[in-house]
């Protein structure tokens, strides 16, 4: 059986995604994206760099490449035509300092028994509405219904993957084989999905015992689920362009370790991260008690690691330094981003997360210079390695324009104290 009557991929759609290939290969040979890849590479390792930045529209895509632009007619098809045509609209439209690589990533196939649970949610009757809890776990015996999950590769599966990649784009693109290259604990999400989040709130002081059994039993499973990585030798390599943490990437010259074997990847050789946004609201002490104590023995292994999402870290900033080979740290669009420059200064990546409201409403340019101004000065002041990463863009009100604006204005900015 050919490739074409494989996928049931058709001539002209062939023709479309080749072209589109093509065109993603001239825009990764610009010297601009080797420029950005060493800069990216200083930066990641704490060497003085100007302030970089990365846009990650998310839930605007749609309204920034609509899917009735895709000329595919197979739906495989239109989503590896939406894969390539993100990354030209990326070059054409953003003035950040995104990297286009000339590759083609083919994940391998993994598959996950699961938990023994899964959570329920009661869905919003407005198409985008915000949906609520709907607790599957109501008390502690509730826990004894959790299972660890089994990891299992298929060879077979991901090796034909591989072969129809490699027949598409492998005269045209890099074809390269990954395992899992994205590590990150989310256990306080993973839990109020099956508890709901004002249940765990109230837990911490009714039954702090529960909440403690179910992160322990959360942790001693992300354990387990991390020696199947490295028994079955799945891990791959995250020092490249690959996401890492809340916004970012793994671009640095510091992995692998020393020691490193290129056929086992290991997780001293990679990035990892964390976050518990569902933990903004309580103390310090809270936060260390019921979830940084956990998360700090899973980031453990791995050679460097990200601490938080959109949650206001300010005031837990002490805590979060004692994670190790901590090196990026999410400064949420909450903090208060002077404090966090004081406590960083060049210690630590630090992550701004710009508010992306300001992406919607009236678009107030004067104020959106104003906004970055003061962060890029703050953070100037301490000699923090300043990265800004607008994301969380939910939408934009169909103005896509004002992304392309908005890293405009953000690039004069930094070139203004670059000079």
């Amino acid at each position: 059986m050919t490739f074409e009557e494989d996928r049931m991929i058709s001539a002209p759609d062939r023709r479309v995604l080749r072209d589109l290939a093509r065109c993603v290969a001239e825009i990764a040979a610009l010297p601009v994206q080797a420029e950005r890849r060493e800069l990216w590479k200083k930066h990641n390792s704490l060497q003085p760099t100007r302030p970089m930045i990365l846009v990650f529209p998310e839930g605007s895509w749609e309204e920034l490449l609509n899917d009735k632009e895709l000329q595919c007619e197979g739906e495989e098809n239109r989503r590896i035509e939406w894969a390539l045509r993100s990354r030209i609209y990326c070059h054409e439209h953003f003035q950040d300092d995104t990297v286009i690589e000339r590759e083609w990533v083919v994940q391998k196939v993994i598959h996950n028994s699961g938990w023994g649970l899964e959570g329920r949610r009661i869905p919003s009757s407005k198409a985008r509405g915000a949906w609520k809890f709907d607790p599957v776990i109501k008390d502690p015996s509730d826990l004894k219904r959790l299972r660890f999950p089994e990891i299992i590769y298929d060879k077979e599966a991901t090796e034909h993957k591989l072969e129809q990649a490699q027949e598409l784009f492998g005269d045209i693109l890099n074809v390269k084989l990954k395992g899992v290259a994205h590590i990150s604990y989310h256990l306080m999400n993973q839990y109020t999905s099956w508890r709901g989040l004002e249940q765990m709130m109230t837990d911490m002081y009714r039954q702090p015992q529960m909440l403690h059994d179910a992160i322990a039993f959360l942790e001693e499973g992300h354990r387990r689920i991390l020696q199947q990585y490295v028994d079955q030798n799945l891990l791959s390599l995250n020092n490249d362009g690959a996401y890492h943490s809340s916004g970012g990437n793994g671009y640095t010259n510091e992995l692998p370790k020393p020691g490193f074997n290129p056929d086992h990847v290991r997780p001293c050789d990679m990035w990892a991260s964390a976050e518990a946004q569902e933990m903004a609201q309580v103390s310090p002490r809270q936060h260390a008690e019921f979830s940084l104590h956990y998360e700090k023995r899973l980031l453990e292994p791995f050679g460097l690691n990200g601490y938080g999402c959109c949650e206001d870290l300010t005031r837990k900033l002490d805590d979060v330094f004692t994670i190790p080979n901590l090196r990026r740290i999410s400064i949420s669009p909450f903090a208060d981003v002077e404090t966090c420059a004081e406590k960083l200064k060049g210690d630590y990546i630090f992550s701004w997360k710009p508010h992306p409201a300001n992406l919607v409403g009236q678009f107030d340019e004067g104020s959106i210079r104003s906004y970055i101004r003061h962060t890029i000065e703050a953070a100037q002041k301490h000699n923090c390695v300043l990265e800004m990463i607008l994301k969380d863009t939910h939408t934009c009100e169909h103005h896509p324009e004002r992304f392309d604006r908005w890293t405009q204005i953000a690039r004069e900015e930094v070139n203004r104290v670059n000079r």
